[in-house]
């Protein structure tokens, strides 16, 4: 089962990755959406945990190989390692991707992870009074 939100947040990257010319600027956009449709996996409803953690190492050295610039590589092993928890917080997760984003690949990227942030959050639960 996929998440919601995926098929608008790879709109989003593939529109990025599309306006991108070829150096480090694709590779961090494309790293970053890498992690983004991990962090997504792992909201609700989350994979078995076998299945999640072989994703993030896979991951992990997928973004190793890439030339991302240097602060968003560094968030997102970060974020990576936070995706490896127990219970991940997925938003959080991403929601501390965007300023990094924003930082090294534009306004959009950051908006794209804002976004998948925001559709990542647990919905609130009604309380009965």
């Amino acid at each position: 089962m996929s998440h919601p939100a995926l098929a608008t947040t790879d709109d989003a990257f593939a529109k990025a990755l599309a306006d991108t010319a070829r150096g480090p600027q694709r590779d961090g956009t494309f790293a970053l959406w890498l992690v983004v449709r991990a962090a997504l996996a792992a909201a609700p409803p989350a994979p078995p945990p076998a299945r999640h953690a072989d994703r993030l190492r896979a991951l992990a050295a997928r973004i190793r190989s890439l030339n991302a610039p240097v602060p968003l590589r560094r968030s997102l092993v970060a974020a990576i390692a936070d995706l490896g928890a127990p219970r991940p917080a997925a938003a959080a997760v991403l929601a501390s991707l965007a300023s990094p984003a924003a930082e090294c690949l534009g306004r959009p990227a950051a908006d794209a992870v804002q976004a998948a942030a925001r559709a990542a959050r647990p919905a609130a639960r009604a309380t009965p009074s």
